[in-house]
């Protein structure tokens, strides 16, 4: 198959399998819907994330106005407490676009986990029915030119979720053999959930352990009690995978690579060159502008160098360094995806 002819959806499934793509690919696994997109759908962000026609046809605006060479759903964190029995706040009654957040935790114990890890109808619950419509949606319309993705939050950061952050912080340090059980008990849902994911026809999955950064937890503390149980969700993959964490992560760079994730997604935070002199040429980065910088608040030209910078440094695929925010600048979008065309390492 020549360059000429691949698709999107074949450009980032060959980077993601460790094969050189030029030009590199541009798409992200995290939150890249985009308010020229709702807009152009007469869509508020509040009604979008539970309605399937409404969340595909937002997802794939991002895909068909910019040529963003993925489709990425849902477009919120709440999906795994909302199965664990969270209740999720969208801010319907306000014109405000603000990301949805958990106002009812479920704080549920290391039984609750393990007994919902087993039972077949957990696959079934939440807004998992919904997401599975979102697959039909797309692929009807695009077939397989493009890839799907979508994301599972790590354990350390659905913890926080679905019960208190602070506690748990605590208990990290305090407690290190409790909470490895209770992360180990929600490994064991994430993959539940991971899985059906899958069975749906989603391509990629990458999982948001964006909770567990180097800004609160130390290195010693991540490879005791954050690492097994990434490693464990990285073993149940099936297809391509990637694990991302926020802040600066040089530190714990190396334990990130032995977790066993296909790719890893590389936040601004950290410098891409000392990343890639760390691991060398054989690990699948992508990364890592400051997608608010670029895209919100900087001129087009600003997106643009700063994704050339990503090209030049060694990434595999350019990738925002977390969610593109969705009020990102049309002209800013469409420089970064001109970069990524022009640009070569």
């Amino acid at each position: 198959m020549t360059e000429a002819v691949m698709t999107s959806r074949d450009r980032v499934l060959k980077m993601l399998s460790g094969e050189k793509v030029s030009p590199v690919p541009c798409w992200s696994g995290v939150g890249n819907v985009t308010t020229a997109g709702l807009d152009k759908l007469g869509y508020d962000f509040a009604t979008v994330h539970h309605d399937a026609e409404m969340m595909a046809k937002a997802a794939m605006s991002t895909y068909e106005i910019y040529g963003f060479e993925v489709v990425t759903f849902p477009f919120d964190l709440c999906l795994e407490a909302e199965i664990l029995g969270c209740e999720m706040n969208p801010y319907a009654d306000t014109k405000e676009l603000l990301y949805p957040t958990i106002k009812v935790k479920s704080k549920n114990t290391v039984e609750d986990l393990r007994a919902m890890a087993k039972d077949p109808s957990t696959a079934t619950k939440g807004r998992l029915p919904q997401l599975k419509e979102v697959v039909k949606i797309i692929r009807e319309k695009h077939g397989n030119d493009v890839a799907i993705a979508s994301y599972v939050l790590g354990p350390f950061t659905l913890g926080g979720q679905i019960d208190e952050l602070e506690p748990l912080l605590k208990n990290s340090f305090k407690k290190p053999e409790e909470t490895a059980e209770y992360l180990d008990a929600l490994a064991d849902i994430i993959i539940v959930i991971g899985n059906e994911l899958r069975n749906m026809g989603i391509d990629i999955i990458t999982t948001r352990e964006m909770g567990a950064t180097t800004d609160v937890l130390s290195p010693r503390v991540f490879k005791k009690i954050i690492m097994p149980p990434l490693k464990k969700i990285a073993q149940s993959q099936t297809g391509p995978s990637v694990l991302h964490i926020c802040g600066a992560v040089l530190p714990i760079i190396d334990m990130m690579v032995e977790a066993g994730f296909d790719a890893l997604s590389i936040d601004s935070k950290t410098p891409m060159n000392e990343v890639r002199e760390r691991v060398g040429d054989e690990v699948v980065i992508c990364g890592n502008f400051n997608p608010f910088l670029a895209l919100n608040n900087g001129e087009a030209s600003d997106a643009y160098n700063m994704v050339a910078e990503c090209i030049k440094s060694g990434v595999n695929s350019v990738h925002p360094g977390c969610d593109i925010w969705p009020s990102a600048k049309s002209e800013n979008m469409e420089a970064m995806i001109r970069a990524c065309r022009e640009i070569r390492p």
